[in-house]
């Protein structure tokens, strides 16, 4: 059973790594639902997670907001992902959609521009926003995609478990179906047994002691990465491993 988590910073690929997790999604702004982070930030969580053995898969995402992207947005989107590559990141967490479908000709494109040696990839919640997400399983197997993220295309893993557990059904190990949104150690094993995955993906983030002034719209409250929740996480998927219901 494979442990993700998302961090933002080398502090928060730390605490995911102490506290034991398989692989580290790095985002920048995880406050805005993750963005590309960059070359100095890859590089900073690089040097921690290399010694420990952990890879590191990098978001590409060029801007906040949906995944339908214009001819700008997809050209940066390319760029950023060239640029991740060459910087290390061992992975690539990508979606784009169009019209309630996943943008499947311009993901093909975009995998292409990455040449033959070719990261992880893991197809983000965008699949979470087309209408039909276990259908859209299919099409990220045929273009390569390794590992899809999802919530069900519920606003929490919980609430789309089930939806979950017919995408993990479709894949039938062509790919790792990940679930993630609202993932903590209280609902891990209900989620666990109700979906049938073998992965999960969490913040396991706590509110952050700062000072952060919101007259000046500087951005939400920071949160961090926890190494105790991070613990508590591998602590149930261990469990349910051992009592042999993985």
């Amino acid at each position: 059973m494979t442990l993700e988590i998302c961090v933002e910073s080398a502090a928060g690929a730390r605490a995911a790594i102490a506290g034991g997790c398989d692989r580290i999604e790095l985002c920048a702004a995880l406050a805005l639902g993750g963005l590309t982070p960059s070359a100095g930030l890859l590089a900073s969580v690089l040097a921690v997670a290399r010694p420990a053995g952990v890879p590191v898969h990098a978001m590409v995402r060029p801007r906040p907001g949906g995944f339908d992207y214009d001819a700008d947005d997809l050209a940066l989107a390319a760029a950023e992902a060239r640029a991740l590559v060459e910087g290390g990141a061992q992975g690539l967490v990508f979606g784009a959609t169009g019209d309630g479908r996943l943008a499947t000709e311009y993901l093909a494109r975009w995998i292409e521009t990455l040449g033959t040696e070719r990261p992880a990839l893991t197809l983000h919640r965008a699949i979470d926003v087309v209408d039909d997400p276990v259908a859209a399983v299919e099409q990220a197997v045929a273009l390569g995609f390794g590992h899809i993220l999802t919530s069900g295309g519920a606003a929490s893993a919980m609430a789309g478990a089930s939806v979950i557990a017919r995408m993990a059904e479709r894949a039938d190990g062509r790919c790792e179906i990940i679930a993630g949104a609202g993932v903590n150690p209280g609902n891990a094993a209900a989620l666990i047994e109700a979906t049938g995955v073998g992965a999960l993906h969490g913040s396991a983030s706590v509110a952050a002691d700062a000072d952060v002034d919101d007259r000046f719209g500087f951005g939400p409250m920071p949160r961090r990465t926890s190494e105790d929740v991070v613990r508590q996480l591998r602590q149930v998927i261990d469990h349910k491993s051992n009592l042999g219901q993985l």
